[in-house]
């Protein structure tokens, strides 16, 4: 009864990938988790420093899917690093990915480097902590956040417009 059990186990966790042909490919991450399309167009736009694309991309996004923290984060991303940003707007879906996701680590890091960016270290330190309690063994987004304040402290430009 055991052996039947695992092998049951075995072949539900093989049987997704056996279904795939030879010649078949699936568009996924390195765990084999199937992409979203949005975020795999948003970071070739990225990659290009397209960041009126990316925000196009992401905008549209969110007209299908409001709910999405990640597409809120995402946009916010794309509006900061773009040409003449409206922090107003940059703020307000930061926010709003926070308000879906408190815990999204990537919207704590960008918007303290946002906040970086209109001189209010307060509120991008409050973000710091957020991210230390979060990250309990370390992460990119508070170590990232964390070298910004630093910067930021020595009086260096706080956030570069670059694709990081």
């Amino acid at each position: 009864m055991g052996n039947r059990i695992c092998s049951l186990i075995l072949a539900a966790l093989l049987l997704p990938g056996l279904a795939l042909g030879a010649g078949d490919s699936v568009d996924s991450d390195s765990q084999g988790v199937p992409r979203d399309p949005v975020i795999a167009e948003f970071e070739r736009a990225k990659a290009q420093n397209d960041w009126p694309r990316a925000a196009q991309v992401a905008r549209d996004a969110l007209a299908r899917s409001p709910g999405n923290a990640e597409y809120h984060n995402r946009y916010a991303f794309a509006l900061r690093k773009g040409p003449n940003p409206d922090m107003d707007l940059v703020f307000r879906h930061y926010r709003e990915a926070l308000r879906l996701n408190p815990e999204h680590r990537g919207a704590h890091e960008y918007i303290g480097e946002a906040y970086l960016m209109v001189g209010d270290l307060g509120k991008a330190k409050q973000h710091l902590a957020v991210l230390d309690r979060l990250c309990f063994f370390g992460c990119e987004e508070y170590d990232d956040l964390k070298r910004e304040v630093a910067a930021y402290e020595r009086g260096q430009t706080p956030v570069d417009k670059s694709t990081r």
